[in-house]
C-alpha cells in the first residue's frame, strides 16, 4: 500500500513535465523534458558529455550496479566480432565497447593460431571509435594506456559528428553505438550515415536504454530514475542536472517497436531487437543486404 502511495504521488509529479514533453513534434528539438532550437541541442548535450566525461565510468557502475558491462559483453557477442574486420563504434569516447571487440578478436587468434604475433592480423584488423566529445576520446585514450593499448595500431580515435560521418561508402564490417543515439538531434540522420558506410552484408547495433512495459516493475524503475539518479549524480559526480536530463531523456526515446521501425526505414532488413532487464535497455540490429 505504501508503495501504491509513493507511485501514485511519484506520477502525480512528473505527469506534467511528461504531458507537455509529448507536445514536442520532434523528438530533435528535445533536450530531456525541455524544448529547444535544433542548433541548441548539440551543443548543451556536448556540455553534459563534457562535465560527466571523468566520472563516467563510475557513475555507470554505481546506476546500473555493474549491469552495464553485461549489456555491452551481450552487445559485442551479437556483434560476432572476427580477426580483420573493419568496425565503427559510434559514441564511444571511453572505448568499452572497443576493447570488448578487440579482445573477443584477440581470443578467436589465440584459439585459432600458434603464432598470433606474426600472423599480421591484427594490424588488418580496425576499429574506429567515434566520438563528438573530446574531453570523453580522452577518457578513452587513457582507458586504452592502462590497457597496454596505447601504441595499438588497430585502434584509431576519432573525433566526429553521427550525423555526418567523416568515413566512406561501404567501409566498414559493423557498426555499433551504446548509449549514444537519444543524445543525438536527429536519430534519422544517424541511421541513414550507419547505413551508408556498412559494406553490404555489414551488421548495425544499438543498446539503449528504453522503455519498461511491465507496470510494478515500471512504477519502481520510475521512483529509482527519478528519485535515486539525480540524486547520486549530485553526491558522487557533483552534478544533478546531467543526471536528470539522463532520465529525461531515456523517456523521450522512442519505444522500442518505433525504433525498430525507423532501423527499417533507414533501409536495414532482418530488424529485431532484445529486451533486457525488461525492458531497462534494449539491444537492436540490423543488416544491410
Amino acid at each position: 500500500m505504501a508503495l501504491r502511495l509513493v507511485s501514485k504521488s511519484f506520477r502525480k509529479k512528473i505527469s506534467p513535465m511528461l504531458s507537455s514533453a509529448t507536445l514536442l513534434h520532434s523528438h530533435a528539438t528535445s533536450f530531456g523534458f525541455k524544448e529547444v532550437r535544433e542548433e541548441e541541442k548539440s551543443q548543451m548535450v556536448g556540455k553534459v558529455f563534457s562535465k560527466v566525461a571523468s566520472n563516467y565510468d563510475l557513475m555507470n557502475d554505481l546506476m546500473s550496479a555493474g549491469l552495464h558491462r553485461l549489456w555491452k559483453d551481450r552487445l559485442v557477442s551479437k556483434l560476432s566480432p572476427f580477426p580483420g574486420m573493419k568496425h565503427l563504434d559510434v559514441a564511444g569516447g571511453t572505448g568499452d565497447v572497443a576493447f570488448r571487440i578487440l579482445e573477443s578478436i584477440s581470443s578467436i587468434r589465440r584459439r585459432a593460431l600458434q603464432d598470433p604475433v606474426n600472423d599480421g592480423l591484427q594490424e588488418e584488423t580496425q576499429i574506429y571509435v567515434c566520438d563528438i566529445n573530446p574531453n570523453m576520446l580522452n577518457v578513452g585514450k587513457k582507458h586504452a594506456i592502462e590497457r597496454g593499448l596505447g601504441e595499438d595500431k588497430s585502434l584509431t580515435w576519432v573525433e566526429g559528428d553521427a550525423e555526418a560521418l567523416s568515413f566512406g561508402d561501404n567501409s566498414m564490417d559493423g557498426y555499433t553505438i551504446a548509449f549514444g543515439i537519444r543524445n543525438v538531434t536527429h536519430i534519422e540522420k544517424v541511421l541513414a550515415e550507419a547505413y551508408r558506410v556498412l559494406k553490404r552484408g555489414g551488421r548495425f547495433l544499438c543498446l539503449e536504454l528504453s522503455h519498461v512495459e511491465i507496470p510494478v516493475f515500471k512504477e519502481l524503475y520510475d521512483f529509482y530514475s527519478f528519485s535515486v539518479i539525480p540524486p547520486l549524480g549530485e553526491l558522487v559526480a557533483g552534478d544533478r542536472e546531467s543526471y536528470q536530463y539522463l532520465v529525461e531523456s531515456i523517456r523521450q526515446f522512442p519505444p522500442q517497436e518505433k525504433f525498430a521501425s525507423m532501423i527499417a526505414d533507414a533501409g536495414f532488413q532482418k530488424v529485431e531487437y532484445e529486451n533486457l532487464v525488461g525492458g531497462v535497455v534494449a539491444i537492436h540490429s540490423g543488416l544491410k543486404i
